[in-house]
């Protein structure tokens, strides 16, 4: 059994070596300077070359290029071309917008009043700020109390002299 095998492996090997070095053999090698024909430089596009001609003397035809055109393998696509579109910039009048000015939420909250013969003071609540107010008080120089009622408190927003209410019981 060792031995068929063995005369199967030494056969293909030998088989093998054989058709690597006779490949050369059955080639025809002309050697351009024996032949005294000068090889043809590879033609960029075979199909501008000139049929063969004949040298004359021995009638061998100079060797052209065969490859074909281009890269066999470049990436062509069906679409078109983008084309590059044209901008044209147009100058922009900018004019400024005038926003008229507008009075900002009351920031006050009632807490509570007290009635003095004399006057009556309001406890507002600013945030954490607590202030005590009695007619014709300013408050950081923006809102002045114009008059404290049972129901409601009127103010005036003195940068735009607007006047505003605040209901006594509410947070607005």
């Amino acid at each position: 059994m060792n031995g068929k095998r063995t005369m199967g492996w030494l056969a293909f090997l030998g088989t093998a070596a054989l058709l690597a070095g006779g490949a050369g053999y059955f080639q025809d090698r002309v050697e351009p300077a024996e032949a005294g024909v000068a090889l043809a430089a590879p033609a960029k596009h075979p199909a501008r070359t000139a049929a063969p001609a004949t040298d004359g003397k021995d009638g061998i035809s100079p060797i052209r290029d065969l490859s074909p055109v281009g890269d066999l393998f470049a990436s062509h696509s069906w679409r078109a071309a983008p084309s590059v579109a044209t901008v044209i910039e147009q100058p922009v009048s900018v004019a400024p917008v005038v926003q008229a000015p507008s009075v900002p939420p009351m920031p006050f909250q009632f807490v509570g009043w007290l009635d003095d013969r004399r006057d009556r003071q309001a406890f507002l609540q600013d945030g954490e700020k607590l202030y005590v107010v009695r007619q014709g008080d300013v408050i950081d120089e923006t809102w002045r109390v114009e008059g404290i009622s049972e129901l409601e408190l009127s103010f005036v927003y003195l940068p735009l002299h607007v006047s505003r209410t605040l209901a006594m019981g509410s947070s607005q």
